[in-house]
């Protein structure tokens, strides 16, 4: 009896050995991780950066990798849900042994992996959270977009350059972003002369706006600022022109989503918003990128998917430049970044480690995002 079994113990120890061999093949390259909304409330930002992500993942895995090794992405979606960002961050550095983080899209949830990435030592980049407190963090936060005291103020002089005197706030108090935003329109609007004709709030979620939006239309301003996501805006604003509104309304990069037209339709047309980046950019780098995302994937990126795809180059930069995926080594550099080539512009870090870089202000024309104008820090 016990000499049949010889066999079959020994066909157990060598599928043991062939499934570890399998496991280590399956973990070669630099592992780096990724936490992004790819379900749930703000999908398509999550979906958007994770696609540019994708793209250079392709360009710099085809080009040999980066130290001689593949980049091993390792991507968790934390549904767009409050306290599901942590839970995947502490995965990832403590179970996947990551050497970087890239995320996140939302503020507030940037905000929730920063200081766990900060107390691990670990360099996290976001994409496209602008709320000024995420690299405040700690000087293991980095990141490649703009931030809302320069967006707030791009908005509020462009307010002004379309000759409004007058404007109003709607802001989303559930959000950093929004809350962000807000502020500082409202000062660099007042500073350019203007007045705040009343200031109304809502929370992420919220379907009825009337009470809100009736208030606003009493005080006749001439513009309505809404920095918003695109959950909430085109709701807002179609409910404005229902109730006779028909001001321009004017937002920030939270606006950034097929689902703006989506759902706004007809009442979002010749509305205004700040934004990273312009697909339709003759600039021959940005050409083609536009070109090979539409190679991949059959559509025009936004600006979510151009700051993934900038977040992902600029590590794998930082990397090459280190000689070494050590993460103390990699956020030294990282953190000395200048002039890196990206498609959202060059990017140059400060010592708050956020870039300098200019915004692109769009309107929405026939259905499609229209390049107005570029303004510069």
């Amino acid at each position: 009896m016990k000499f049949s079994q010889r066999p079959l113990a020994l066909a157990f120890v060598l599928f043991c050995v062939a499934a570890s061999s399998c496991n280590k093949k399956q973990e070669v390259g630099i592992p780096v991780g990724q936490f992004a909304s790819l379900t749930g409330g703000q999908a398509t930002f999550g979906q958007s950066t994770d696609k540019g992500v994708q793209l250079a993942l392709d360009e710099i895995n085809g080009s040999g990798g980066v130290l001689g090794q593949p980049i091993r992405m390792i991507t968790k979606d934390n549904q767009s849900k409050p306290g599901e960002t942590s839970t995947a961050v502490r995965e990832l550095i403590t179970r996947d042994k990551v050497v970087a983080l890239i995320g996140e899209v939302a503020s507030g949830r940037s905000l929730e992996a920063a200081p766990i990435a900060q107390r691990s030592g670990i360099p996290m980049i976001s994409p496209a959270s602008t709320n000024e407190k995420v690299t405040e963090t700690g000087d293991h936060i980095f990141r490649v977009c703009f931030i809302d005291p320069f967006q707030g103020t791009v908005c509020a002089k462009f307010a002004s350059k379309l000759g409004a005197k007058k404007a109003a706030i709607i802001t989303d108090v559930s959000k950093d972003y929004s809350l962000g935003l807000a502020k500082s329109f409202k000062q660099e609007f007042l500073k350019e002369g203007g007045v705040i004709t009343g200031e109304q709030s809502y929370s992420g979620g919220d379907k009825d706006f009337s009470a809100q939006l009736t208030a606003i239309k009493s005080a006749n301003p001439d513009v309505v600022f809404l920095p918003a996501y695109y959950t909430e805006a085109p709701l807002i604003i179609r409910q404005a022109r229902q109730l006779g509104i028909t001001v321009p309304f004017i937002g920030g990069d939270g606006w950034d989503s097929s689902e703006l037209v989506g759902v706004g339709g007809a009442a979002v047309e010749g509305c205004y918003f700040s934004n990273h980046f312009s697909n339709q950019s003759t600039d021959p780098q940005v050409v083609a990128f536009v070109d090979a995302y539409r190679k991949k994937y059959n559509q025009d990126p936004d600006a979510m998917v151009a700051l993934g795809y900038d977040a992902l180059r600029l590590l794998a930069d930082a990397m090459k430049r280190a000689g070494t995926t050590d993460p103390a080594k990699v956020n030294a550099a990282i953190a000395a970044t200048k002039d890196f080539p990206g498609v959202t512009g060059k990017i140059t870090l400060d010592e708050h480690r956020n870039p300098t870089k200019p915004a692109v202000m769009l309107q929405v024309k026939n259905g499609k995002f229209t390049y107005v104008e570029t303004i510069a820090p």
